[in-house]
């Protein structure tokens, strides 16, 4: 759920990227697939579970298509391997959509689906911290991925708070989790459907603020799929295929949740059974509230997070939001 690169072997990599517009027999000698490349941003959770119910419940196969699923390697990015046409969709997030293409960066990528329709992550402390609002962040130590807009959203949502932004120290993670809190760090950034869980098994009580209830502006796109604008132009029937396979996957693990943690789970075995059905039921209720509508997005969604990346310095230009994202391929 983090935005971290996990490494893959160079070999993996290589061999899947280069599958692009190969074509693979069927045990159907009259039917050939297409192999598509499709790159993940993190390890396998239950943001992708859609994806995993679509290349298990065979829908990719029914529309003549063979995803090769893998995780980003070191220094580089599913954003950077779209772009480069290295792979044909990928996995990524709402900024770092844009800054593909702020400042002269022209990487070719456009989101076509969000995998969620609201940014469920949020700041959480100890339950017994005193910390309820950003105000309350004053003299704390926050443990993050120390990024530039990571930063930005805490100077924000402070500020908005009438509180003192340089009163607060940012470190950067040990990957230690709930544990971590009130020993050293006050406060982390978790995902709703993830990391709370995580917590709540361990029997951590934590107090959360949602994002999106501290600036409207920040209930941005996180996930969202993409794929590159050679492939709009080019190849549009493949992106129609593999989008209609997709929200047909997400459509079932709306439905289908406790079922489509199990499928998951062939491909998340690291995790708990129980603990991938719990974080599902949430993100099962929080794809959409509308899944025939599944991966629609909004311009204004674009707008007011690119206006907040302006406003804080993270770009220097806005970025108009049909240079981010269609829904041609969703509707």
């Amino acid at each position: 759920m983090k935005k971290m690169l996990w490494l893959v072997p160079a070999l993996l990599l290589f061999t899947a990227c280069g599958a692009n517009k190969q074509e693979t027999s069927t045990t159907d000698s009259t039917k050939k697939l297409t192999d598509v490349t499709l790159v993940l941003d993190y390890v396998p959770n239950t943001n992708h579970t859609g994806i995993y119910v679509a290349k298990e419940q065979g829908y990719y196969k029914d529309a003549g298509l063979n995803v090769n699923i893998i995780e980003p390697g070191d220094d580089s990015t599913s954003i950077g391997l779209v772009g480069a046409d290295k792979a044909q969709f990928g996995v990524s997030y709402q900024e770092d959509i844009t800054y593909a293409h702020a400042d002269g960066q022209a990487i070719p990528v456009k989101a076509i689906a969000t995998i969620m329709k609201h940014n469920t992550s949020g700041f959480v402390a100890a339950k017994d911290s005193g910390i309820t609002k950003p105000k309350d962040f004053e003299g704390k130590t926050y443990a993050g991925w120390q990024s530039p807009s990571e930063e930005a959203v805490l100077k924000a949502v402070m500020e908005h708070d009438n509180a003192d932004f340089s009163k607060l120290t940012i470190v950067g993670s040990t990957g230690e989790g709930p544990e971590a809190l009130g020993k050293g760090v006050d406060l982390q950034w978790y995902f709703e459907g993830w990391d709370m869980v995580k917590a709540k098994e361990a029997k951590i009580e934590l107090n959360y603020l949602p994002l999106r209830e501290l600036d409207e502006r920040l209930d941005y796109y996180t996930p969202v799929i993409i794929t590159s604008d050679k492939m709009i132009a080019q190849e549009p029937k493949v992106v129609q295929k593999f989008m209609d396979a997709t929200k047909k996957g997400y459509q079932e693990a709306i439905k289908h949740p406790q079922a489509s943690a199990k499928i998951l789970h062939k491909y998340a075995s690291d995790n708990e059974l129980n603990f991938l059905e719990e974080s599902q039921a949430f993100v099962s209720e929080n794809y959409t509230d509308e899944p025939e509508k599944w991966g629609l997005m909004q311009e204004k969604v674009w707008d007011n997070y690119t206006d907040f990346m302006k406003e804080n310095g993270l770009i220097k230009e806005k970025v108009e939001a049909k240079e981010l994202f269609t829904n041609q391929f969703i509707q």
